[in-house]
């Protein structure tokens, strides 16, 4: 059985990020480390939905 997901673009915080990908915080913050200045700063704790949108194209989609 084939279960599909609809990712929404909201706002994340790194946690909830690494989570979507099944990943620690450490490999995220790895991950995005190239496209550090393309994404900006986090706005407090959490990444924008524009950011967001950037890092889904960036990595793809989780769970692709």
């Amino acid at each position: 059985m084939v279960t599909t997901e609809k990712i929404e673009i909201k706002s994340y915080s790194k946690k909830e990020l690494a989570n979507l990908y099944a990943i620690g915080v450490r490999t995220l913050t790895t991950w995005l480390e190239p496209f550090h200045k393309e994404i900006g700063k986090r706005h407090g704790r959490y990444y924008n939905p524009k950011q967001i949108r950037y890092i889904f194209d960036k990595l793809g989609l989780p769970g692709d």
